[in-house]
């Protein structure tokens, strides 16, 4: 019998440190890649709250310097990224720091992308296109959602297409991720639950991806465990550290999962909301999410019913479908008990963007070109998409 041949990678960076303190390690993890000049990329909002002169004091307590650019915004641009290429070359930086959420992580990793291989973000696009390997590379979290601090996935908006360019590439995984509830306690409820429902999506779409494996099962399980468990209390109370470490390790399981078993048409849909009207991720992950795996639930009907019991519902003489059913109505009331708006065009509003049926077309056109989409466990068509983004409206 002819066997095929099927070889499972699984990416994460060479050293996580998890816990309260754990930036303190940062001027040691520096020291110890040989860095002796980093740019450190972050954004306004870091540098205004403070901790981007924490961590610019804390190296210079340990006699190191550092040049900082946090001209970083949500959903960053490849004039970001060149941008920062032409801070870091001026002042012969010779590593990377990144400090914040998912944009100051992936704006760092395009970064490093172009000064590691030349030319422009965009040559990147897609999976795996470099060929030499990053400046050392320390990812410093203040937010508990995307992940990217662990992840391959580097997302950059294309402003002439105003599309987001999806980067997947081994060499892009940071070789120290640092994640510190106590840089994470300043976070607003409304940031907390986006980022918080953007750590169920990467679990959620891992666990039913087509590429899933035992070792991501494992890890989005723990996630979205942990996910029920502690993003209301986070939410409810910043202050509530007990409540911020467990975020700190769900956002980081969720990662490790979908780094590796990659997402879906979620997150593939909500690259365009991002690229289009500049919306914020999480908030865009999470009002799709009940309505693309609504459309998926036929293709994993016992993974849906499976999930239905880790998010603590009582599934006891539940048919498959009816539990199955029940996860979906458990991700809904989760969003709406954090805030989350109930719809796209609520969404905009609260942004001041104007969502229009009249753009779905186009979006549906370039979302069913986005990687993520790859390994969603039901191929839709573009009819389908279209209905989803309705629906979500």
């Amino acid at each position: 019998m002819a066997v095929t041949e099927q070889v499972n990678g699984f990416f994460i960076p060479s050293v996580t440190l998890i816990g309260i303190g754990a930036h303190k390690e940062i001027p040691a993890k520096i020291k110890a890649l040989g860095s002796k000049k980093p740019l450190l990329v972050t954004d306004k909002g870091i540098t205004a709250c403070g901790i981007t002169q924490q961590i610019v004091d804390l190296l210079k307590s340990h006699k190191m310097s550092c040049v900082v650019y946090d001209e970083t915004i949500p959903n960053p641009t490849d004039k970001n990224v060149h941008d920062g290429v032409k801070v870091y070359k001026d002042n012969k930086c010779d590593s990377l720091i990144t400090l914040g959420g998912g944009s100051s992580h992936d704006c760092g990793k395009g970064i490093g992308l172009v000064v590691a291989n030349g030319g422009k973000i965009h040559d990147y696009e897609g999976v795996d296109k470099s060929t030499n390997p990053m400046p050392p590379y320390v990812a410093v979290n203040t937010t508990a959602g995307t992940a990217s601090e662990m992840t391959r996935f580097c997302i950059i908006t294309d402003t002439s297409r105003k599309v987001k360019m999806a980067i997947v590439d081994w060499r892009v995984t940071p070789g120290i991720a640092l994640d510190d509830p106590l840089l994470m306690m300043g976070m607003p409820p409304a940031l907390t639950a986006a980022t918080g429902m953007d750590a169920l999506t990467h679990a959620v779409e891992a666990y039913v991806s087509t590429i899933a494996t035992p070792m991501t099962d494992a890890c989005a399980e723990k996630a979205i465990r942990l996910i029920f468990k502690f993003l209301r209390r986070a939410v409810a109370n910043g202050s509530d550290i007990e409540a911020r470490e467990g975020m700190c390790y769900a956002q980081y399981l969720a990662g490790m999962a979908f780094n590796n078993a990659s997402l879906g048409h979620v997150h593939a849909m909500a690259h365009q909301l991002g690229g289009f009207y500049d919306l914020p991720h999480g908030e865009c992950n999470a009002i799709l999410l009940p309505h693309v795996e609504k459309f998926n639930l036929i293709a994993r009907v016992e993974r849906f019913a499976e999930m239905a019991e880790m998010m603590d519902q009582n599934i006891a003489g539940m048919s498959k479908r009816d539990a199955a059913e029940l996860c979906l109505d458990a991700i809904k009331q989760l969003s709406s008990d954090v805030g989350i708006p109930a719809g796209l065009v609520e969404l905009g509003k609260r942004y001041g963007k104007d969502v229009k049926i009249k753009d779905i077309k186009i979006m549906t056109e370039n979302a069913q070109k986005d990687a993520c989409g790859l390994t969603n466990p039901r191929c839709p068509k573009d009819m389908d998409v279209m209905a989803i983004y309705e629906a979500a409206m």
